[in-house]
């Protein structure tokens, strides 16, 4: 005779399983440890500053906040 079994539990475990199959892909294909992160966030920091260093004022080089600079030649 074959095993009775409670058709809404075997669902539930069913899904359960679905779930922690998705979440051990999902780990594998996104994860990330604490160290890659802080290491990709401190690169970009850095890459932002040296951005930021290297970035013109306007007005510096006698130009006008539109870019055209007018040449004096009297």
């Amino acid at each position: 005779m074959a095993e009775i079994i409670n058709f809404n539990k075997a669902l539930k475990r069913k899904a359960r399983e679905q779930a922690q199959a998705q979440a051990a892909e999902n780990r594998v294909r996104f994860g990330r440890t604490k160290e890659q992160k802080q290491l990709e966030a401190a690169q970009m920091d850095e890459a932002r500053r040296k951005l930021d260093g290297s970035r013109r004022e306007p007005g510096a080089d006698g130009a006008g906040e539109d870019g055209g600079g007018t040449i004096d030649l009297a």
